[in-house]
């Protein structure tokens, strides 16, 4: 694995196509590192699909209403539609470029409306920047992002088996 600097500022995503690390940038972007880890930590993610997946541009998943396929609220056709029971984030822009590995949060049209909802950029995407919150790379295990199965939306999706702040799990 990876070597990871800071264990509380990295996730371990388990995915149906395997391990993901990612590093999270709390400088910059504290409040939308903050919701991920808090809701890593309650387990929210675990069982969520990949419900939009875009070959060349990005993995979307996080839908910890409509997505989470363990839950009886599990909803193929709205996945994608909700958040978490949390209120929406401020935006916090930045210069850094959505570049392969990128993670960022989704949002709707209001700059001020991302929940929990999140993708990984398989490829440059410089069209986002300074439009959605940047707040972690991948570190270690892009070549298994970039096994989930296409689709919008996606028919038998892939999933995150389970999220955890890697301070959280035996190094």
């Amino acid at each position: 694995m990876a070597e990871i600097k800071d264990r509380e500022n990295a996730l371990i995503m388990e995915t149906t196509k395997g391990n993901v690390v990612i590093e999270l940038l709390p400088d910059l972007a504290p409040g939308h590192v903050a919701r991920i880890k808090e809701l890593a930590r309650e387990g929210a993610y675990d069982g969520v699909v990949f419900h939009r997946v875009i070959d060349g541009f990005m993995a979307q998943t996080g839908d910890v209403r409509y997505g989470n396929s363990t839950k009886s609220s599990f909803n193929p056709g709205r996945a994608g539609m909700g958040g978490s029971d949390k209120p929406d984030l401020k935006a916090e822009f930045s210069n850094v470029n959505h570049s392969r590995g990128t993670c960022s949060m989704a949002r709707a049209q209001d700059p001020n409306s991302a929940n929990s909802q999140f993708f990984i950029c398989f490829q440059d995407a410089g069209f986002l920047n300074r439009q959605y919150t940047v707040w972690g790379q991948v570190i270690e295990g892009m070549e298994n992002v970039d096994k989930i199965k296409r689709g919008e939306p996606v028919v038998d999706p892939d999933k995150i088996v389970s999220m955890k702040v890697a301070a959280d799990v035996a190094a």
